[in-house]
């Protein structure tokens, strides 16, 4: 297995399409995806593996597979994604664990990590997190890894307009 990077207990890898049940746990969870207005169905999680690998083919990017060191289990997602932000593309982290992953540093691991990645390998001067405004844990894990909110917008999304705000860390 190739790794993209790793951190004091994650590694994270590109998905493959034998992830598709390592996603459903966090994609088909209510809980995890209440910032998406719910869970995802069977196709919309298949969708969303297609996307990252259009991604990586496309971008060399994309959100990758986080597996804890110790026990080899796949925590969630995190990695750099390119998204429109009032008519621009910006560099995006994002991050988005099972549940039963939670409270226990991992996103803010992996997106410090991730962030790490962005400046020092990519040599990228800015990236971005872009958090529904309701979304508080995400917002502090943002916070945690030395982001400021910049600015806010409105996104569409599954029939609902959702206050965003970005935050944002430079290099």
């Amino acid at each position: 297995m190739e790794y993209i990077l790793e951190t004091e207990r994650l590694r994270l890898r590109k998905l493959t399409l034998s992830d598709l049940d390592n996603l459903k746990e966090t994609l088909q969870d209510p809980r995890a995806m209440y910032a998406y207005e719910g869970a995802f169905s069977e196709k919309e999680t298949l969708s969303w593996l297609q996307r990252q690998l259009e991604r990586y083919a496309e971008y060399g990017l994309g959100l990758w597979g986080v597996e804890e060191k110790a026990s080899g289990s796949f925590l969630g997602q995190c990695g750099l994604t390119y998204q429109e932000w009032k008519d621009e593309m910006v560099l995006e982290i994002g991050y988005l664990f099972s549940p039963r992953y939670w409270g226990k540093g991992y996103a803010s691991e992996a997106a410090r990590g991730t962030k790490d990645y962005a400046f020092n390998v990519l040599k990228e001067k800015e990236v971005c997190s872009i958090i529904r405004a309701t979304n508080t844990p995400s917002m502090r894990v943002a916070i945690r890894n030395g982001m400021l909110a910049r600015d806010t917008s409105i996104k569409h999304y599954r029939g609902v307009d959702m206050l965003h705000v970005r935050f944002v860390a430079k290099a």
